[in-house]
Formats: structure tokens, sequence, C-alpha cells
């Protein structure tokens, strides 16, 4: 009789301790599943902390601001996946002013020129993000003056974080607009330079132009651009 008692506690201690096994596994893996969190998050932010000096000043290292750029590209594809209040919080960023200060150029502009790195000249984009439909705006300026201006309408998918666009108007010196057939201008941006043979390619095919957002923030923005470059954008303010 004592035999048999000790049998069936050895059985309930064996069955609480597999229930208890179970039930911990889940706390485990929230832990791990923290853990790995934690370390986007942190990898993020030392991007991002090269990629505002970059913004700010111009004089971080281009080798760097690169490595900055592909770092962060991974692991904010890796970080949108998990959370997909990622890609509304982006779109919700991206709204106003930006100016272009560096760039890697497309691959059919490295081909020619090299990498550019930061940008020349002043080139600012514009995302109205809060209204239907959206808008882009991309204008070459010197100093405050714009001496070429492309606007359009947007898409942004936000599945994919890519951000589709057409422009329908070309503005010269802020006087003369000109519309724009679909296609043509694709064809003057891999003219210019500022955009790639593969826009081109797509708008014959009756596709847009586009970006895939990589990021954007009370600071900066980063994306890549259709024609494989890699690009960072600093906010403008009203003191700018």
């Amino acid at each position: 009789m004592f035999a048999n008692r000790i049998i069936v506690l050895l059985a309930l201690v064996v069955v609480s301790n597999a229930f208890l096994a179970q039930k911990s596994r889940p706390f485990a893996h929230r832990a791990l599943f923290s853990t790995a969190n934690a370390d986007v998050d942190a990898d993020i932010a030392s991007d991002l902390e090269i990629l505002n000096r970059a913004a700010d000043t111009k004089q971080e290292d281009s080798a760097k601001v690169f490595e900055a750029l592909t770092d962060l590209e991974k692991k904010m594809r890796q970080k949108a996946k998990e959370d997909p209040t990622v890609a509304t919080t982006m779109l919700e960023q991206l709204n106003g002013d930006w100016r272009l200060v560096f760039t890697t150029g497309t691959v059919d502009t490295q081909k020619k020129m090299g990498k550019i790195n930061y940008f020349p000249i002043k080139a600012v984009q514009s995302f109205a993000t809060k209204q239907q439909p959206m808008l882009i705006e991309n204008g070459i300026y010197f100093g405050e003056w714009p001496v070429l201006k492309f606007s359009g309408q947007m898409d942004f998918d936000l599945k994919k974080r890519r951000l589709e666009f057409d422009f329908n108007q070309v503005a010269l010196f802020n006087a003369f607009n000109i519309p724009l057939k679909q296609g043509e201008a694709a064809q003057l941006g891999a003219k210019s330079g500022l955009g790639s043979e593969g826009n081109v390619e797509n708008a014959s095919r009756g596709r847009q132009a586009f970006f895939n957002w990589i990021s954007a923030d009370e600071t900066i923005a980063t994306a890549r651009g259709g024609g494989g470059g890699l690009a960072l954008w600093k906010r403008v303010t009203k003191e700018e």
C-alpha cells in the first residue's frame, strides 16, 4: 500500500514538471524574441546616429554612411515584418519637405560617373501624404530659387513600403508650367542623371517609378530608388 502511494506521488511530480515545462516555454520564447528585438533596435539606433551626423555635417566618411544605409535597410526590413505599424508610422513621418543629402546614384550613374556620395546641389523632394490623392514634388534649386520642379501624384504600398509615383507637370524657373505625357518625366530624369534608364523601361511598360522606403522620422529619411541607388534626406525646417 505504501509503495503504491510512492508510485502515485512520483507520477504526479513527473506530470507536474512536464506541465510546468510546457507553460514556461512561451515565456522563454518571448524572452528570446524580446532580446532579438532589442538587438535590432540597438543596431537601428546606431545606424541612425551615423546618418544624422552625415545629414547635419556632410563630413561623415562616405563609406561609413553607405554601410549604415545598407545595414539600416536590412534591419528595418526585419523590423517591419515583425511590426506592421512601422510602415504606417513611416508614411505619416514622410509628410513634408526633404533635402537630398547623400546618394550612391543609380546603378546606371555609378557605371558612368562612380558613386556620387554627398549631393552637390540643392535638391528638395516634398511629399503630401495626409491627403488624397497624395502628391509628390521634386525640385532643383539655385539658392532659394527653384530652377526645375517636377510634380505629380503618388501611392504608397504599406506592405512593401514602396512609394510609386508619376510626374505629370514640370515648372521652369517657377513660372512656366509644362504638362508631361506618360513616360516623359522618366526620359528627362534619365537624360539629366537624376533618374535611371530603368524608369524609362518601366514607363514603356505602363509601370510607375518608385522608391523602396527604408525609414522616415522627425529628422532624416532613407530609401532605395528604382534604379538601385541608396539615398539619405534631411528634413527641411523653417529655419533652413
